[in-house]
């Protein structure tokens, strides 16, 4: 049963021409999502300074007035995650599975960020990616299916039987079938002289997702469940330690010649990170490409945003809590160490640890107000920039504008291969109704597409001008569709939202609208990708600016790191403070040489 709390509303936001994701703040949540506080049960570990003093602290009269009133005390959590995504979610619930006293504070009234949910008129639109990995029932890396098992949820899925169809220039059409052999087949079919090569990448690739299927994934920044794992799987870990510093696009060109087929790859890697295979690192392209016929794509039965609310369910179950309309201004410090935060309102929290779900440009940007950045966020902002966002645009059309055979998910670059990954050159197109009806009125299809879009194109306009260039590019893009799969596409619309970078800036809280770092050159891997921990004892981070790095599966792998990392931190897991100190040391080194 469902328990019941205080009623977290407060009056809805002024009305904002980007109605797109306004309406991603839906109805108030179900009773599930209850606010009543409980008291600590960690023991606070000892402060130590860290960096310069920032202007956000806990002042010393402050913590001598909370220590003899005892004041605030139903406020102190073990640990306390800001912001709702898919990482955060994952790292909460897996703590509270743990036993930990966890509360999530979330700027808007439903969970999910970018995995999220809005409806109008009928229509259940997934606010992000509609493409689901980690969804299956077997191996390791079925992570999704994992963190809901864990605070006792399952999901129903719907299996996808085609991952992605991919329209690209050449008249080239690849479909990317849920088996392997039936995929490998049609490539060859299409590049009939590379059929050794194409054999030899995709079996490199894998040969590193098995080494990760086998092994039980944890923080890889606690020593002792990496000795254990070794000792374990000796083989398959020195396996992931070669292929750790090396990219996708070097290995495909070991083995395969034709630049075409070196074009798809950038395609199917620009799908995984919004950059070419050159930049993207091998572990992380593995994952994905394998997955999909490993565990296959699997849509949740009601849309994507059922996943945050399943987990925000289970998290409530475990005795924790979740805040809604908590936005969350300022990491507080005590002596260089994070011991809570303060919201927008005044109100203040605190925990043993605190865990930032917004992308490390948020949280070492404006949550946590230092004088000057970490040596650490130095490097990684030295090594990577913020990718691009998104322009998106949700319609609802007739369904009788879809041929019967249409595909759930497209991938459209017909013109030329130079535009792959220029703004607006590439379009992904998502259409879950293929899968859900139940998401759509009867007779009528979702299509859910997103090119990337840089925040820069959309400064200096004012309202009217802004809302005009919306209008203006996004028939373009609709424009595009039609004349290449769907004619009388515009005819059939009935419903339409269009959302900018400013759009996903101003309601998902991302720095600029960025979807995570993309690397300033070619990069080593993941060699410079920053895991959970930072250079602020007890303050932590998870999601697509962390290992490794962007894609559901990528963050709720980051959220179960970081779980494991604060469990241990905090005395639910085993740990070495000797080993601990000389494993981090030895990790910040790896990345200063990325």
């Amino acid at each position: 049963m469902l328990r019941m709390g205080p009623q977290l509303l407060t009056p809805s936001p002024a009305p904002d021409a980007d109605g797109f994701i306004r309406r991603c703040l839906g109805s108030p949540p179900p009773a599930l999502w209850r606010c009543c506080f409980g008291r600590r049960r960690a023991v606070r570990p000892a402060f130590r300074r860290a960096g310069r003093s920032p202007t956000a602290v806990l002042t010393p009269e402050r913590a001598a007035e909370r220590e003899m009133s005892g004041g605030g005390m139903e406020r102190e959590y073990d640990a306390i995650v800001i912001g709702s995504g898919i990482g955060g979610l994952v790292a909460a619930t897996q703590l509270a599975a743990k036993g930990a006293k966890v509360l999530v504070l979330e700027k808007y009234v439903i969970p999910g960020g970018s995995s999220g949910y809005y409806e109008r008129d009928g229509f259940t639109f997934d606010v992000g990616s509609s493409v689901m990995f980690g969804f299956s029932d077997k191996g390791n890396l079925n992570l999704i299916t994992q963190a809901l098992e864990a605070v006792g949820h399952k999901m129903q899925v719907i299996p996808d039987p085609t991952t992605v169809h991919f329209h690209l220039p050449g008249e080239l059409s690849v479909r990317v079938h849920r088996g392997y052999n039936e995929f490998i087949a049609e490539l060859i079919n299409k590049f009939p002289h590379e059929k050794e090569g194409i054999h030899q990448f995709y079996n490199e690739c894998w040969k590193i997702f098995n080494a990760l299927n086998s092994l039980e994934l944890k923080s890889l920044e606690e020593p002792l469940y990496l000795f254990g794992q070794f000792f374990k799987k000796p083989l398959e870990c020195l396996t992931l330690a070669y292929y750790l510093p090396q990219n996708a696009g070097d290995i495909a060109r070991k083995f395969i010649k034709d630049p075409q087929l070196l074009s798809f790859i950038d395609a199917e890697c620009f799908i995984v990170s919004t950059v070419n295979a050159l930049q993207t690192p091998m572990i992380n392209a593995s994952m994905v490409l394998c997955d999909r016929h490993f565990g296959g794509i699997n849509y949740p039965i009601g849309g994507v945003g059922g996943i945050a609310k399943a987990l925000a369910n289970g998290l409530v179950d475990k005795g924790s809590n979740i805040l809604y309309k908590a936005n969350v201004t300022s990491i507080l410090l005590n002596n260089g160490k994070a011991v809570g935060v303060r919201l927008s309102d005044g109100r203040e929290f605190f925990a043993t640890t605190v865990i930032s779900n917004a992308t490390r440009w948020d949280t070492f940007g404006k949550l946590v107000k230092m004088d000057d950045l970490p040596e650490e966020e130095k490097n990684f902002q030295r090594i990577y920039v913020k990718a691009p966002s998104f322009l998106s645009i949700h319609m609802g059309v007739k369904a009788t504008v879809l041929p019967p055979d249409t595909d759930c998910h497209h991938f459209i670059l017909k013109d030329d291969w130079a535009n792959l990954e220029k703004p607006y050159g590439s379009i992904f197109l998502s259409i879950p109704t293929v899968l859900d009806s139940s998401l759509a009125p009867e007779g009528h299809h979702i299509l859910h597409i997103f090119t990337t879009s840089c925040i820069e194109d959309w400064k200096g306009l004012g309202s009217k001008d802004y809302e005009k260039k919306k209008e203006l590019v996004a028939d373009k893009i609709i424009s595009r569709l039609e004349t290449e799969l769907f004619p009388g596409l515009k005819s059939s619309i009935v419903l339409k939202e269009v959302g900018t970078p400013k759009t996903h800036r101003r309601f998902l809280a991302r720095d600029n609208g960025t979807y995570g770092p993309m690397p300033r050159k070619v990069p080593k891997g993941l060699l410079g990708m920053p895991f959970n921990t930072t250079a602020i004892d007890g303050l932590y981070c998870v999601g697509d600016s962390c290992f490794p790095g962007q894609g559901v599966i990528a963050v709720a792998f980051s959220g179960i790191m970081c779980a494991h990392r604060v469990a241990a931190d905090i005395g639910l897991e085993k740990r070495s403070p000797i080993l601990d100190a000389a494993l981090l040391r030895f990790l910040g080194w790896l990345r200063t040489i990325a």
